[in-house]
């Protein structure tokens, strides 16, 4: 009887919806038919969202922002900020995961800032572009950092500063594989526009040579650029990593101190998490408790 009910309630449904023989779709919270039902907040990423269109380019990219535990009970207070490439991953990965390190390391709370395409789709997340350099060896569909440096330094940061109390003299730049050339390449355009940078398991072409350039004239001090490197990524990326570093230890003309963190079980992407704690604290060495 009940299986009788059940099918002539879904073929009464059908014909309501004009499609005979279809079951209506499932309906979602408040009973609305085909709407997709919104996720509640989650507490470890609580903070604030906007998008945000390049001048160079047009496209629209989205900012996803965490602020830490106590933000709003100390109005008065600046946070150091942490900015992500490839926000679309990154972002959900790692804001959490500075907020355990802060519980277990007592690594120092941030605001963590997400810059995201909005999406995996080719048409749309452009980071073949936007994360390499215009050389003799770039292709096509490459060769967009100039554009993209400005992007960061002209609308993301001040959109950032503005909205947020964001300590601009302590922002850390964080970028995996394609991501990891462009914060090296940026490191040596404006040394002075991130405090900290972390390339993960970085990327040297196209246009390798940029990354042994020349610096860009800075006036501070104590800039500070961590590589990591997991050992079973990529031999070639394993030796793109110790050369760079081992070129940057031995230069005069560094604006930063360098410094290479190796992963002895590390790959190229999912090791993403450890790059991060070991570089962070090295970063923020200085301001970790005692042990």
């Amino acid at each position: 009887m009940l299986r009788i009910r059940l099918s002539t309630a879904l073929l009464l449904a059908a014909a309501l919806s004009g499609c005979a023989g279809t079951p209506a779709p499932p309906t979602a919270a408040g009973g609305i038919p085909g709407r997709a039902v919104e996720s509640a907040p989650l507490a470890a990423l609580e903070g604030g969202y906007f998008p945000l269109v390049a001048e160079s380019s047009g496209r629209t990219h989205h900012v996803h922002v965490r602020v830490p535990e106590g933000y709003d009970a100390d109005p008065q207070r600046r946070w150091p900020v942490v900015y992500l490439l490839d926000g679309d991953s990154l972002f959900p990965l790692l804001a959490p995961t500075h907020l355990f390190l802060g519980y277990d390391e007592g690594l120092p709370e941030a605001i963590i800032v997400g810059i995201a395409y909005g999406g995996f789709d080719p048409a749309i997340n452009r980071r073949n572009v936007d994360f390499t350099a215009t050389g003799a060896d770039t292709a096509p569909d490459q060769g967009g950092a100039e554009a993209y440096l400005a992007f960061l330094r002209d609308q993301v940061l001040p959109g950032v500063e503005r909205r947020y109390r964001a300590d601009a003299s302590r922002r850390v730049l964080v970028g995996q594989s394609r991501g990891g050339y462009f914060v090296l390449w940026s490191a040596l355009r404006d040394p002075d526009l991130f405090w900290g940078r972390i390339a993960s398991n970085p990327s040297l072409a196209p246009a390798r040579e940029q990354l042994f350039d020349a610096p860009g004239t800075h006036r501070r001090d104590d800039l500070a650029v961590v590589v990591a490197s997991g050992a079973r990524d990529t031999a070639e990326r394993v030796r793109n990593a110790a050369d760079w570093h081992a070129s940057w230890s031995r230069r005069a003309d560094a604006p930063w101190d360098v410094e290479l963190v190796v992963l002895p079980d590390g790959t190229h992407a999912a090791s993403i998490g450890e790059a991060y704690r070991l570089a962070m604290l090295h970063l923020f060495r200085d301001a970790l408790p005692s042990p």
